[in-house]
Formats: C-alpha cells, structure tokens, sequence
C-alpha cells in the first residue's frame, strides 16, 4: 500500500501517529510504501495573508478533529512563511541517499521543527541543521539537497502519486492484482484502515481464483 504525502501539510502531521501503528501493525502480506506528492513548488516569495489565515484555520480544524495533534501558532510569527514545500521533500530524498533508515527520522523532524518548533523548513539552512541532529554527514547531505539527481527523483515520486490517483495529502492507494485502490484515511486508528485493505485483497483474490 502506497501512501502518497508531502513533509509538510497538516493533515500529514495529523496522520503520522496512525502511520506509525500501520508500520507496526501491518500483515508481512501488505507492503508500506511512502510517495512524496510535492504539494508546493520552489519560491522565495512569503506567503500572502490570506493563506497564512487559511493554513492557520486548517490547524485550528485539525486541533478539534484529531484532539492530540500539537501545534505551535508562534510560527506565524517568528518565521517568514513560504509555500514551499519542495525543499523539505528534497531533504527526504538526500537524507535516504545515507541510508533508506533516515527516512522516517528526517519526516518527522521536519515536522516537529514545523509543527512543534516554529522553525521555518523551506529554509536550506534549518534543513541542514535537522541533518546534524540526525547525525548525518553534514557536507553530503548539503550537496545532495542542491543536486540535479534529488530534484529529478523528486519529479519522479510526484508523478508517481499523480499516477496512483493520489486525490490529496496524505491518500492511501492500495496496488493489487486487480488494479489501483482508494483507501479512506483514519486519524485517530489504522484498524479500519488494515481491516478495509484486507478485505481489498481478499476480494481481488477471490477474482483473480
């Protein structure tokens, strides 16, 4: 099962705890596969107001609909928003390039610095200071952020979650031998979401019997 997301949206942040019980619940028979979405392209320009009050209300949303999901609102004014999430889909993809173990890691700190730090990561520089954190070679993954490769891989994993029929941030497409799978999202559990997945299979293989 592909989960199609981006490092930044909300409602990404909102599902990391449920994402985190499927990696540990799931059935050796299902297979859990990130795909990053790119939801923002590159800009250096800051975010106009009327979608920081908008982004702001989706968090406020959230808080009411998934009740433990934390948000620090001191961003909006420490930092210099942007929409731009290219950056930190980037750092996913130069992180993994150390290994495919700092990939979760480098999600989540991306997000805490986001969600729960007030630090701005569409900036280079708080990208590479999550990598120190990590434990990362520093001077690597720098260069590997900047690289032709990580942006082409990138353009890669977007088009990818355009051709799963990703519909938003997170989506969950199950892949079987039937074809591709809508599966609805669940933040607050991953039973529905397992329970939901299996009777797919189960279905697609009693077709395919």
């Amino acid at each position: 099962m592909s989960t199609a997301l981006d490092a930044l949206p909300a409602w990404c942040w909102a599902f990391h705890p449920v994402w985190e019980e499927l990696r540990a619940q799931r059935p050796d028979s299902l297979t859990l596969k990130r795909v990053l979405g790119g939801l923002a392209p590159d800009t250096d320009e800051p975010m106009p107001q009327p979608m920081r009050e908008k982004i702001q209300s989706i968090w406020r949303t959230i808080q009411q609909r998934v009740p433990d999901t934390d948000f620090n609102f001191d961003f909006w004014s420490n930092c210099t928003p942007r929409r731009s999430t290219y950056p930190a889909c980037r750092a996913v993809i130069a992180a993994t390039r150390q290994g495919s173990r700092f990939e979760e890691p480098m999600i989540l700190a991306i997000q805490k610095s986001y969600y729960l730090q007030a630090r701005n990561p569409s900036d280079v520089s708080t990208l590479i200071e999550l990598a120190v954190d990590l434990g990362l070679d520093a001077s690597r993954f720098a260069r590997d952020l900047g690289a032709g490769d990580t942006q082409a891989e990138l353009s890669f994993q977007i088009d990818l979650a355009r051709r799963l029929g990703a519909q938003g941030f997170p989506s969950l497409i199950l892949q079987h031998p039937c074809g591709l799978h809508a599966i609805a999202v669940d933040y607050r559990d991953a039973a529905p979401i397992l329970a939901r997945a299996a009777e797919v299979l189960q279905r697609a293989k009693e077709g395919t019997s």
